[in-house]
């Protein structure tokens, strides 16, 4: 039976999500132990490997099944090798993207079923969702600004795609938002850093008081 506490970070491309996590830690770290980062898709060798393959820019003709399919093997390997060891241990633990990247990208983006893509996540993940999702919200056009600025960042293949798949992901985001707004909480991601980060850490504190 899980016993830590579960968060996960969402948003379109160039919402800083990373950047917020980076951030934000040594702020979680004072009010806690035992905090876990991690990301999907990722985290541990196997779902690295399958990072890859999907985020190859050079894998364009790829199929949207082949795609959600891949994200869904990720998250297994990653979610039985490090995070649900770590939750059993009463640990926190933050991951940068989980289970809605699915819903937003390739429900909303891509066009496919969001009810197999929910039954999909529910046998991969055995019906664990997150205590809380930080949703890191931001104007598409205004992200993916940032992207083109941004000379450190490595373009992958989602980042190639056009302005309307951006688009729909946002609106797949506001979505479950509207579903499910006691989990979901919208942060502006438009403003500097330190205030996406004073507002992150405010909810987290408000939800939990002290961490594990």
């Amino acid at each position: 039976m899980k016993k830590g506490i579960l968060i996960s970070l969402e948003g379109p491309e160039g919402a800083g999500k990373s950047s917020v996590l980076e951030a934000l830690l040594p702020f979680l770290e004072n009010i806690g132990t035992g905090i876990v980062t991690t990301r999907e898709p990722g985290g541990v060798k196997i779902a690295e490997d399958i990072r890859a393959v999907i985020l190859d820019p050079a894998h364009t003709e790829m199929d949207a099944k082949t795609e959600l399919l891949l994200y869904i093997a990720s998250r297994r390997q990653h979610l039985a090798e490090r995070v649900l060891p770590a939750l059993d241990q009463g640990k926190t633990v933050i991951m940068d993207r989980f289970i809605d990247s699915s819903v937003a990208y390739q429900g909303y983006g891509r066009g496919l079923s969001v009810t197999d893509i929910e039954w999909l996540n529910q046998f991969a993940t055995d019906g664990l969702k997150p205590d809380l999702t930080l949703y890191f919200d931001i104007d598409v056009e205004e992200g993916l600004a940032r992207i083109a600025k941004n000379q450190d960042r490595e373009i992958n293949r989602l980042d190639l795609e056009g302005l309307g798949l951006h688009q729909r992901v946002r609106q797949g985001y506001l979505a479950i938002l509207g579903k499910e707004p006691d989990r979901f909480v919208k942060i502006d991601a438009s403003q500097p850093l330190d205030a996406v980060v004073r507002d992150s850490l405010a909810v987290i504190q408000n939800r939990f008081g002290k961490l594990s």
